[in-house]
């Protein structure tokens, strides 16, 4: 069974580029979609583009904004990540070259990186996230609510063929790329949300976030059968206090720790085997959303698509009401990765969505593998 395709054009690459992320439901083997050989000429592209614009944002800066903005690739720092404002983060507050210290100049430059990384549709969320700190400012008058309040950090030194990192990070939004020798990538973790996430009033009015990532779950939950929904609803009161007490948030378990412990999650809800052909298809479309933030050049790079292909292990899990303005959550989850999207505050209209690799956030086997190829004896 396959779910294709996803048609892009994206302004770095200057060409239409068609990628075919097939599920393979049967088999953990990739369907190659191109020769190998173009495939690693698209991945050498990417991260060729991506190192270059990084280049550029640094060379634009001071010798101080650098000083601010750069690590060193094992610095613990790019680990450090955080999905809500700056005053509620304990730790010291966010590291990095925030937008606010930016000339006009510098800010674009800084913008383009995130490009290099995002599809239309992620950099369009991406960006839109952004624009509603504003909303947020007018209704609130709080500082802390700034468009221009999202930093940029580079973790080693960008290089077309190299090992290194950056990262675009403020409220609602933390983009982390690792880029492995040049062709291979992690875009985990990830996290996008977004308060009010359908604007209601205002010049804005009308505006959506993370439409796709609210929209497909409740067509699927619509679709369940009584006793399928009996299996995938879960009580989130009863949620392990233990995961929620780590969680920033409440609402999700999923925390800001470097590490997401698969030992700590239990498999809740309905497995992929329960569901009929048709819910499958819409499951996997459902965490195609999050994989198709990311440009697919990228994702040709990532460990990521073999594993969400595969329907072994799969889980949805629901609770709460199916329809807009009805407090609802979701998680999916494997062995290998775990999805969770909340839209509980604000009666409703405050979205958060994450996606987690329990074994390759910050491409953690990727620079496990590259360390034990390169530099042991």
């Amino acid at each position: 069974m396959r779910n294709c395709t996803l048609k892009t054009y994206h302004p770095f690459s200057g060409l239409a580029l068609l990628t075919c992320l097939c599920f393979s439901l049967t088999s953990g083997n990739l369907a190659a979609a191109e020769p190998a050989k173009a495939q690693q000429t698209q991945i050498s592209k990417a991260s060729a583009e991506m190192a270059a614009v990084a280049k550029r944002w640094l060379a634009s800066l001071t010798e101080e904004q650098r000083k601010q903005a750069t690590f060193a690739l094992d610095d613990k720092e790019r680990t450090n990540w955080h999905f809500i404002p700056d005053f509620a983060i304990k730790s010291g507050g966010r590291q990095g070259l925030p937008m606010t210290q930016m000339t006009p100049q510098q800010q674009i430059f800084a913008v383009t990186l995130p490009a290099t990384a995002l599809s239309h549709r992620g950099y369009l969320e991406m960006m839109s996230i952004r624009a509603l700190e504003q909303v947020l400012f007018e209704q609130e008058g709080k500082e802390h609510r700034n468009p221009e309040l999202y930093y940029v950090s580079v973790f080693g030194t960008p290089d077309a063929k190299g090992t290194w990192g950056w990262r675009f990070e403020g409220h609602h939004l933390s983009v982390n790329v690792t880029i492995v020798d040049g062709k291979k990538f992690s875009v985990t973790p990830s996290f996008f949300g977004s308060n009010p996430a359908t604007v209601k009033e205002g010049p804005l009015k009308g505006v959506e976030v993370l439409q796709q990532e609210q929209q497909l779950a409740l067509n699927l939950v619509k679709s369940f059968n009584p006793d399928q929904l009996a299996i995938a609803t879960i009580d989130t009161s009863a949620m392990d206090q233990k995961l929620l007490a780590k969680s920033v948030i409440k609402e999700v378990i999923t925390s800001d720790d470097p590490v997401a412990d698969k030992g700590l999650f239990t498999y809740q809800g309905i497995q992929y085997a329960d569901m009929d052909p048709k819910q499958q298809k819409m499951l996997l479309n459902l965490v195609n959303a999050y994989l198709g933030r990311f440009r697919p050049e990228l994702l040709k790079g990532t460990n990521y698509l073999g594993n969400l292909r595969d329907g072994d292990h799969l889980y949805f899990a629901w609770s709460g009401g199916q329809k807009r303005g009805e407090f609802h959550y979701y998680r999916i989850q494997s062995k290998t990765f775990l999805i969770e999207f909340a839209n509980t505050q604000n009666d409703a209209n405050h979205v958060h969505a994450t996606w987690r690799d329990f074994d390759g956030d910050f491409g953690r086997d990727l620079l496990s593998e590259h360390f034990k190829n390169h530099h042991q004896k």
